[in-house]
């Protein structure tokens, strides 16, 4: 038995050295399963690698991480050691862990930071917490360190292959963090907590004017000021709203508001709105 196993691992081997992907993974499944560790230390750096790569296109992707830090461990200081870290970023992303891709990803970062794939460890970083987003509920921190890690992308790397995915998915980030306040506001505005409602949809106007959610937010502002008797800023905020987003249903809505009260869109006071106005409209940002 022992000379057969020998032999077995000779042929193993051999198919390796030869690069016959399909006889190879035939081997290795009947070998490796019993004898995995001391046989890996028998291996190239490459050969463990190869194996890994053929791991993660059957699905398996626990052992292609393994095998992946297999390659760190035996071979740190190799080529494919720098390959199969970038690899298990990846893997680990494929798989939905993503705090262990973010840990590989940010371990590439950190050993090889002016690597050419630098720019995409740091992609992938970044959409590990980009793909989050909607499992986090009210809690935004994730979605603010997705932007962060966005804007790392776009800014070191704008020449890159990722910079304009990153683009549009932080334009996607910025309108979900603007939805939220959105979807908080709407909830304090129909239970009658204008005050807490203002203070959202404030928000939205003053740190989020670029996003979809702008014209609503100038909307329900409207509402939640009329319903205070606070009219010079319901009017304000009817009038920043008739001139940038007129097309809008939202103003047609704020419209019909405050003509049923005898008042028009028009900005009066002095509040914060006002300054929004002078800002938006009439282009006096200092």
């Amino acid at each position: 038995m022992k000379l057969i196993a020998v032999g077995l691992l000779g042929i193993s081997l051999t198919a390796c050295a030869g690069g016959q992907d399909g006889e190879r993974r035939e081997l290795f499944g009947g070998f490796f399963s019993s004898n995995q560790e001391a046989s890996l230390e028998t291996l190239t750096p490459e050969q463990i690698y190869r194996r890994a790569e053929a791991e993660l296109e059957t699905g398996d992707i626990d052992e292609a991480v393994r095998l992946f830090g297999e390659v760190e461990r035996l071979y740190p200081y190799s080529e494919f050691a720098k390959r199969a870290l970038i690899m298990s970023a990846f893997a680990y992303h494929a798989d939905r862990d993503y705090e262990n891709s973010r840990a590989s990803a940010q371990r590439f970062l950190d050993f090889y930071p002016a690597d050419e794939d630098a720019a995409y460890a740091q992609y992938l970083l970044a959409i590990s917490f980009y793909d989050q987003i909607d499992q986090v509920g009210r809690d935004q921190g994730l979605t603010f360190q997705a932007l962060q890690s966005l804007r790392t992308v776009i800014e070191r790397y704008p020449d890159s292959e990722y910079a304009k995915s990153s683009i549009l998915k932080f334009d996607l980030a910025f309108d979900h963090l603007a939805g939220k306040e959105m979807e908080i506001g709407r909830y304090y505005l129909k239970r009658g907590h204008y005050t807490a409602a203002i203070n959202r949809f404030r928000v939205v106007v003053e740190e989020f004017q670029t996003t979809t959610h702008t014209p609503e937010a100038l909307h329900r502002l409207v509402e939640a000021y009329l319903s205070l008797g606070l009219t010079d800023e319901a009017q304000t905020a009817g009038a920043i709203l008739g001139f940038n987003y007129q097309s809008s249903p939202f103003y047609q809505d704020s419209f019909n508001l405050l003509k049923g009260r005898d008042l028009e869109p028009e900005a009066r006071g002095t509040g914060w709105l006002r300054d929004i106005y002078r800002q938006v409209v009439r282009g006096d940002w200092l």
